[in-house]
């Protein structure tokens, strides 16, 4: 398994795709590995040298009991980038992942080719407010098993009608969660990194093209927030995928991908 010493932690990492392509970086959400772009990879390899890896935390990478933050994070990706000799990629992230990338395009514009943001927002109380109550759902956990706690996750961060249809790839989803279960300790770090996020008034200073996709069902980050967020990146278009809700690369990952390639390509 391929791992690089970045910031003092082992980052684990994968790289797929044709030599001589458009390097493509991309960060996963809260408590997720690199492996959950498994609907993304077979397609978007085509196109692009990708670079996936695990956050601090997650996954198969180090998981420190010591705070962590989103610009830290944002530096792990960027040492990353220069391990593998990387100047400049287009940057992805969903949820969490966003909140990374966005740290990336403000604090190191200069390595962002183009931007792609899933599900994600600019953090700061506004987010805290609208969400508080689904959070406090999400996060009552007592008495649940592992299991039974990943399988809860996945049906808040899906469309309803996803979830009972696609039982198969749900339950394929749980045993991929318990394969690499995340500690106790490395959530709450990066839950903590992500509640304290707060980019409202920086995000202006964003200036690499930046395409958003927002799942139109979404109650993890409401469509309002990712529109809000639309409107303060200079040179930014939503996208709104019907059908979808947070989890819109596992739905609706067809729409997604073409998306992707469409802007990264600048054929939309």
């Amino acid at each position: 398994m391929p791992k690089a010493k970045v910031n003092g932690v082992e980052l684990y990492y994968e790289v797929h795709g044709p030599e001589g392509a458009d390097f493509l970086l991309m960060i996963q959400g809260l408590g997720y590995d690199a492996r959950f772009w498994f609907r993304q990879v077979p397609e978007l390899s085509r196109h692009f040298r990708l670079v996936l890896f695990d956050n601090r935390g997650a996954g198969r990478s180090d998981k420190p009991d010591e705070p962590y933050s989103i610009a830290g994070m944002a530096a792990d990706a960027v040492g990353l980038l220069d391990v593998l000799g990387i100047e400049r990629a287009h940057v992805l992230g969903a949820s969490m992942g966003g909140y990374i990338a966005q740290e990336v395009a403000i604090s190191y514009p200069e390595r962002v080719r183009k931007l792609v943001l899933l599900c994600t927002h600019y953090g700061g109380p506004e987010y805290m407010e609208l969400t508080r109550d689904l959070w406090k759902e999400i996060l009552d956990v007592k008495g649940l098993s592992l299991d039974e706690i990943y399988r809860r996750g996945i049906r808040y961060a899906v469309t309803e009608g996803f979830f009972e249809r696609e039982r198969e790839l749900v339950e394929e989803m749980v045993r991929m969660r318990l394969e690499l279960p995340q500690p106790a300790h490395a959530f709450k770090r990066q839950f903590e990194a992500a509640s304290a996020f707060d980019a409202r008034d920086r995000v202006h200073l964003i200036r690499a093209p930046t395409l958003l996709l927002a799942g139109r069902e979404d109650r993890v980050v409401p469509l309002v927030l990712m529109e809000r967020l639309a409107e303060r990146i200079p040179n930014a278009r939503l996208v709104v995928v019907e059908g979808a809700a947070h989890l819109l690369f596992i739905e609706r990952p067809e729409a997604v991908n073409r998306e992707i390639v469409r802007f990264l390509k600048g054929e939309g």
